[in-house]
């Protein structure tokens, strides 16, 4: 399963990413008209439509002895997706550490378990209020697929020129970080993290 919605980010199959992607940017853009029932009851009916229509045209070739009878969906049917007790029960561990995990780290950045991150994660909603203002959820959602369908294959692509674009930025929040460490430490340069490190010397 992974490994076909990785054939699908990265365009192994231009046809089938194509379809998939026009698909699902299609029907969120229709959410912005029409409320999810409709859009669900009415792609479901489109499909079932298609799909009738082709099962009695298999069937009538089969009738006039030009086909084998064979199910045009035989494919389908024989996908496995079924799990077996174990994989469940990992999934559902992984699900539940998961859950656990993201309510622990926000219990630290919202009751202040670390100054710093509280402080970040401060800054974040406050950028959040004016994206808010932009744009709505369903838009950033349709930006986020077109961003997982585009931004892998072009960091593919570009690697190395991207990497170092990274880097750069790293260095940057990096000196920040230690600005804001030395003012925590009264502006003199960061305590030696080593134990029993080089202490000052007294004149």
């Amino acid at each position: 399963m992974a490994s076909k919605v990785t054939d699908l980010i990265y365009w192994k199959d231009t046809e089938r990413t194509g379809m998939v992607l026009t698909g699902l940017v299609v029907s969120l853009l229709t959410l912005f008209q029409l409320s999810i029932i409709t859009v669900v009851s009415t792609i479901s009916l489109a499909v079932v439509c298609v799909t009738i229509s082709v099962r009695i045209y298999y069937q009538v070739l089969h009738a006039l002895k030009w086909g084998d009878g064979e199910h045009p969906f035989k494919t389908y049917f024989d996908m496995d997706i079924s799990f077996s007790g174990e994989q469940a029960e990992l999934y559902t561990q992984k699900a539940i550490v998961m859950a656990l995990s993201t309510v622990d780290t926000l219990k630290r950045l919202f009751f202040v378990g670390n100054l710093f991150d509280s402080l970040k994660f401060l800054v974040l909603m406050y950028v959040f209020t004016y994206l808010g203002a932009l744009c709505n959820g369903l838009t950033l959602f349709i930006i986020s697929v077109i961003a997982l369908f585009s931004l892998p294959l072009f960091y593919r692509q570009h690697q190395e020129k991207v990497d170092a674009v990274f880097a750069k930025i790293q260095a940057h929040i990096d000196n920040i970080k230690d600005i804001f460490v030395r003012l925590a430490h009264g502006g003199g340069p960061p305590p030696d993290p080593t134990p029993g490190g080089a202490k000052p010397k007294i004149q």
